[in-house]
């Protein structure tokens, strides 16, 4: 009998929803930083085994949105509760009392058919004997199907995450090929890496005004190539002047470090060229959002 299914994994921002989901399929596909709401679309990434086929949906971090583009990025999240088989609840160790953020989410998965997990991450920032503590202060508030305590960073207690999922698959179909680990275009891929670096690399609200648009992105036919033209947006002119950097110093080195992550990703030489645009406040413009893929 083969399984298959959809599974979301939900939390609040900055929990490791990312971390998580590129430890599962084992292949860097989600973004990551230690900055929060970070992932901004819903990634489908799909785990391979024997006798099942799981596609994991990484969503945005469930948070008080400021601008339309957090609103577009909460009801995204949210949106997945009841169009999936199973839910992924991810929390933090170190958070032993479940705070407003998680309280929220669960009244939200109070109202949710769908089997629950509660996966509680980075078990390895605190005692081990506090563990039992946190489990109880949780599931006294929702029937949680299983309870799995992790640490997503060094990979500890993933393993039998996929072993509670594959319990709860309904036997179904194999929806993508054994190659395919994600559904998602290549040129947001591509965008999603260039965004990650301007997050490694700048600080304070810079990162979060930032949006990339793929201009151009071309197979050379010729030689095994990709040629890639992107704009990232800010909203200040101040901005842009520390994305660019001294004499362009900062811009290249994003687009060094993007250029490296996509020739990994691809399998392909990749030609990189960047520019900066300023958009004022083009969180809240409607039109950008669409044209950013954020619709």
């Amino acid at each position: 009998m083969f399984k298959s299914g959809f599974v979301s994994i939900i939390g609040r921002p900055n929990v490791g929803k990312s971390t998580l989901t590129n430890r599962l399929i084992g292949e860097k596909l989600s973004i990551i930083s230690s900055k929060p709401q970070t992932t901004r679309n819903a990634i489908k990434a799909i785990v391979n085994t024997d006798d099942s086929q799981i596609i994991i949906i990484d969503t945005p971090g469930i948070h008080k949105p400021k601008t339309k583009l957090g609103e577009y990025m909460v009801k995204l999240a949210e949106g997945t509760l009841n169009e999936v088989d199973i839910i992924l609840f991810l929390v933090e160790a170190t958070d032993r009392i479940p705070g407003a953020g998680d309280l929220y989410i669960i009244e939200q998965l109070k109202s949710v058919k769908m089997p629950v997990i509660l996966i509680i991450n980075k078990i390895d920032l605190v005692n081990k004997e506090e563990l039992p503590e946190t489990i109880k202060n949780f599931s006294q508030l929702l029937d949680f199907r299983a309870v799995v305590p992790i640490s997503a960073t060094s990979g500890d207690g993933t393993d039998i995450v996929i072993e509670e999922i594959k319990k709860l698959l309904p036997e179904g179909p194999k929806y993508f090929p054994d190659d395919v680990i994600t559904d998602q275009p290549e040129r947001m891929l591509a965008a999603e890496l260039i965004r990650e670096k301007i997050l490694e690399l700048l600080s304070d609200e810079v990162p979060h005004g930032t949006g990339i648009e793929i201009i151009s992105f071309r197979e050379r036919k010729d030689r095994d190539m990709i040629d890639i033209e992107a704009n990232i947006y800010c909203e200040r002119e101040s901005h842009k002047g520390i994305i660019i950097g001294k004499q362009g110093a900062m811009l290249k080195k994003i687009g060094t470090l993007a250029r490296v992550e996509m020739e990994n990703l691809f399998g392909v030489k990749v030609f990189l060229k960047l520019w900066v645009k300023v958009k004022p406040d083009w969180r809240n413009s409607a039109s950008m959002l669409k044209t950013l893929g954020y619709q």
